[in-house]
């Protein structure tokens, strides 16, 4: 039995990155006996062992055999006879193909480190094809690294594309990668690429443009933020579309939303009157979910919004009420308590603009 560390974990190392997570391989044993040695099996539809110690897993090394379409029709040959090149071979790209022995030794017979230092995504085999959700890992790894992918590789994902066989991906693993390149240095190339290979118009139709997701980049690194940037183009019914498609969390979708609805009107808020500035700021709810607002007016920045500082100074002087006085006012009750509250704000919106000069 030989153990080896694999994939994302030593080309990392190479790079010079931390390393977070560690994926092992054993090879020229069995499930039986890495029961015995006090693993703890937990893959299903092959043999994946959790260390009884340091609960990392641990992979028997195994080849793989299309029996179907999409990313989950595969069999699984996990015999003891599967040497650890066979079993990197049935990796994406290069650079997650390498192992490291337990003497530090990298083994790299598909060249992920000349790739690597190339900076070149490239498939390992043509069995790259027979797995859709590959695509996206691709283009997430643009978004990481920004390397670019090799010309062989675009061409094999453009077939992948053409046969259908993206099509075939669940909402869920959609929006798993997409919500994880949205994280990465460079999201905008998680688009490029898909782009590319022409999968944007079958995954994103509604999206003509990510020039507003790299203006989001330096202001924020939540996903939901940066896809509200992103999103911030469509009209609300085609918006809604592809949140309905993916199954997005509310995050995002409340957060677009916003981003689509109120837009314009924040961008001339200038022109409301005192009454029509504390509606604007009820409807985007900034006296209750502040963190929200937030993450709004960091959205609407790098889409534009002029007038982001003013919005947030009204909030701020609306925000800045003695509430519980209000409510607490025994001559108040109900509707009257809400209707002092949104006078109070009239009240401080009318005395900034004062200040500030304006009628």
């Amino acid at each position: 039995m030989k153990i080896y560390l694999v994939g994302g974990a030593v080309r990392d190392q190479l790079l010079g990155l931390p390393v977070n997570e560690k994926d092992w391989v054993v090879v020229g044993t069995t499930p039986e006996e890495m029961l015995r040695l006090g693993f703890k099996q937990v893959g299903k539809d092959f043999p994946v062992f959790l260390h009884p110690e340091t609960h990392e897993e641990y992979a028997l090394a195994r080849t793989e055999r299309k029996i179907g379409r999409g990313y989950t029709g595969f069999a699984f040959n996990t015999s003891p006879n599967v040497t650890l090149e066979d079993d990197l071979k049935r990796r994406d790209l290069t650079i997650n193909a390498m192992a490291e022995t337990p003497e530090g030794a990298i083994v790299d017979p598909y060249h992920g480190a000349s790739d690597l230092k190339n900076k070149i995504l490239r498939h390992v085999s043509p069995a790259f094809s027979e797995d859709p959700v590959r695509v996206l890992r691709v283009a997430r790894f643009a978004a990481r690294f920004r390397f670019t992918v090799a010309p062989d590789t675009i061409l094999l994902m453009k077939k992948m594309v053409e046969n259908g066989e993206v099509d075939t991906l669940v909402p869920e693993r959609v929006f798993k990668e997409l919500d994880r390149a949205l994280c990465e240095n460079f999201p905008e190339e998680f688009f490029n690429v898909l782009h590319a290979v022409r999968a944007d118009q079958v995954l994103f139709p509604e999206l003509q443009s990510w020039s507003a997701l790299e203006k989001a980049i330096p202001l924020s690194t939540k996903s939901s933020v940066r896809f509200a940037a992103l999103t911030a183009s469509l009209s609300l019914d085609n918006y809604l579309k592809l949140c309905n498609r993916y199954r997005l969390p509310t995050e995002y979708r409340e957060l677009g939303e916003m981003v689509i609805k109120y837009f314009e009107p924040c961008q001339h808020v200038e022109n409301l009157n005192d009454a029509e500035v504390v509606d604007l700021l009820v409807r985007l709810d900034v006296f209750r979910r502040e963190a929200r607002f937030q993450d709004f007016i960091v959205a609407c920045r790098a889409c534009g919004l002029k007038t982001a500082d003013t919005l947030q100074k009204y909030s701020e002087a609306a925000k800045n009420i003695d509430v519980k006085k209000i409510t607490e006012d025994k001559n108040l009750s109900g509707k009257a308590i809400s209707d002092k509250i949104f006078e109070k704000r009239m009240d401080v919106i009318a005395s900034l603009r004062s200040r500030r000069g304006n009628p």
